[in-house]
């Protein structure tokens, strides 16, 4: 078996190399065109510079050569081997924006959107693994974090430790302001009580992103950010979910029985978690609609070939009209979801507004997931009805597409919202 660690081509020496090479894709796109006047007009969202695409590659052989042939048994087990966890780190797919002087890659955020869309082509599970780090728990800490808490958990979070972020309860899921989960000063220290529930990757992590409410008084505004290292006494983590989809990615409820964190625990400032929360999750909802867009076009990929082969009355099914408009309409849907999360990418990433859009790009992308897996399901028959043929994997992982990170519904008025104060100006 090919090993998962530090999958990389020769050529860029370290693991790290190529995404240490790659800065924001704004100052690294291709040229531009100019006008008449020489100004130059911004490149198209979807071109992506060299580096980028070097990124790209090593991101798809990893997915290739390394994960693909563990998908199956990972999806039967609900278990995620410990080489392509490994091997996420070893090729520089965890904290790819923290800086090199923490030991990082120094990346781009839309780094971030090429990883997991790539890898959801493969595993959506092991896309949502690296997009929890890179879009939650690693941002959270380079921006927030004093440069003692950046100096201890920063170099873990890009070579060894998986973060996970604790928000949702079984009371507060889209009404995540609700939640129950206190922090009751003591002294020097707080003491966390409460549990949440389904939180990615919290079999797995090291490092804990608590939001808990230290003045239930002031209503969400008592709402702070804890950092709480696994084996702290008190932090327990329940058992894995079995899920319907995602089954390589952990989801678990855990539990805070008085854990006891110092003031020094507190990431940011203090009261201020609720609005980390919306703002991280804004830029989350990227990261979400990337790894539908490559769910999607994983699907696809698979299900094509087998439709310019298999043939009926004599005649290959890619050939039956009323497919080829059913596959053209996929197709261009795809490349629509594509241009969504990719422009609001590039929003984020050059210090834009994206909160529509970012809003736009994760109900697209994840409708486009659940239309398209559905067909390619129809597309290819009985054999597509079996676990035999990848494609009823892709059916079942796009689902939480709708779900985590805002339903639906909530990107929904988020969205009528803002247009609604864009028109009141």
């Amino acid at each position: 078996m090919l090993s998962a660690a530090r999958f990389l081509p020769s050529r860029f020496g370290s693991a790290l190399l190529p995404i240490r090479a790659i800065t924001s894709a704004a100052s690294t796109a291709a040229k531009p065109r100019q006008d008449s006047d020489a100004q130059p007009f911004p490149p198209p969202v979807t071109q992506l510079s060299e580096e980028e695409m070097a990124f790209k590659e090593t991101v798809r052989r990893f997915g290739q050569d390394v994960l693909r042939p563990l998908v199956k048994e990972m999806d039967a087990q609900s278990k995620l081997p410990d080489n392509v966890l490994k091997g996420c780190f070893d090729n520089g797919f965890m904290g790819i924006e923290i800086e090199d002087k923490y030991g990082g890659p120094n990346g781009s955020f839309f780094n971030t959107v090429i990883v997991v869309e790539e890898l959801a082509k493969v595993d959506a599970g092991l896309s949502v693994i690296v997009d929890v780090q890179n879009t939650l728990v690693a941002p959270l800490v380079f921006r927030l974090g004093n440069e003692e808490q950046k100096q201890k958990y920063l170099p873990k979070l890009c070579t060894e430790w998986v973060g996970c972020f604790n928000l949702s309860e079984v009371g507060s899921g889209s009404d995540a302001f609700a939640l129950k989960t206190s922090a009751k000063a003591d002294g020097n220290d707080f003491i966390i009580n409460g549990s949440k529930m389904w939180i990615t990757n919290s079999n797995e992590a090291n490092l804990f992103i608590v939001f808990a409410n230290a003045d239930p008084s002031k209503g969400y505004k008592g709402i702070t950010a804890f950092l709480v290292e696994r084996g702290t006494k008190g932090l327990s983590v329940g058992k894995k979910e079995d899920k319907l989809g995602i089954r390589s990615s952990s989801t678990c409820s855990v539990h805070f029985d008085n854990v006891r964190v110092p003031k020094s625990a507190i990431l940011g400032e203090y009261g201020k978690g609720y609005k980390y929360a919306i703002e991280c999750l804004n830029e989350g909802r990227i990261g979400i609609g990337a790894q539908m867009v490559g769910l999607a076009e994983g699907c696809f990929d698979q299900t094509i070939p087998y439709l310019q082969e298999r043939k009926q009355f004599n005649t290959r099914l890619i050939d039956f009209q009323g497919m080829q408009h059913q596959i053209a309409q996929a197709a261009m849907e795809i490349e629509a979801a594509r241009v969504l999360v990719y422009n609001a990418a590039r929003l984020k990433e050059n210090g834009l507004s994206a909160v529509k859009q970012a809003a736009m790009a994760k109900l697209y992308a994840s409708q486009v997931a659940t239309k398209v897996t559905s067909k390619c399901v129809e597309w290819l028959g009985g054999v597509g009805f079996t676990k035999e043929f990848p494609v009823e994997k892709y059916y079942r992982d796009c689902k939480i597409g709708t779900i985590y990170e805002g339903t639906s519904n909530i990107q929904l008025n988020t969205i009528a919202k803002l247009v609604d104060a864009e028109y009141k100006k």
